[in-house]
């Protein structure tokens, strides 16, 4: 499991972006980094940073999964067919996590994850409590009997800022199959993620 070392809005204001298009979020407010020298001007980014950056985006946007989980779907991305851009936003669109929070079935990416680490989620019927795993296509995804009275589960299923896309198919409040691996613009990210940069980072 990742753990969230910091605020999760820390890393809205370290990008300078909401990236998770929430309406609490401090970059609608102030725009500039966090601490006492995020008001400084900052100088000209090089291509590395550049690269860091939209690294550190996309690996935030999934609840700041670890370097090594990361990396990880990346090596596995570049051995896929394709591109390997688009095969990575894929691989990280199947985290069972990531399709707990696309289903609406928690307000962020970090409850999904505490949903799927607490059992609460069951996958074709069987209990499944490893965030990372990798749904298939036609797997049904359904809350267990508690989480469906849970706060936080209400909370999302009422968020109008998000929609479920369409390659989630709902089945009532509780139920949701996952129909097809999405590609990057089906996928609906707040902010422009860029995995091209990522793969250029990695590919150094």
């Amino acid at each position: 499991m990742s753990k969230r070392s910091s605020a999760k809005y820390k890393l809205d204001r370290r990008m300078g972006e909401n990236i998770w298009g929430r309406p609490k979020s401090p970059v609608n407010k102030r725009e500039y980094g966090p601490g006492q020298h995020g008001q400084r001007r900052k100088g000209k980014v090089s291509d590395f940073g550049i690269q860091l950056k939209a690294k550190q985006k996309l690996k935030g946007y999934y609840g700041d999964v670890t370097e090594k989980q990361f990396k990880k779907a990346y090596t596995e991305a570049a051995r896929m067919k394709g591109d390997t851009g688009q095969n990575l936003i894929g691989l990280l669109e199947r985290r069972l996590d990531a399709v707990v929070y696309r289903a609406k079935f928690a307000p962020t990416i970090w409850s999904a994850r505490q949903l799927v680490n607490h059992g609460h989620i069951r996958v074709n019927g069987v209990k499944c409590n490893i965030a990372s795993r990798l749904v298939k296509p036609g797997d049904e995804l359904t809350l267990g009997p508690k989480a469906a009275e849970m706060a936080l589960v209400m909370e999302a299923q009422g968020l109008s800022e998000r929609e479920i896309p369409d390659y989630i198919a709902a089945d009532g409040a509780s139920k949701v199959s996952y129909v097809r691996v999405p590609t990057l613009d089906e996928v609906p990210y707040p902010v422009k993620m860029e995995p091209n940069l990522v793969v250029e980072f990695y590919s150094r």
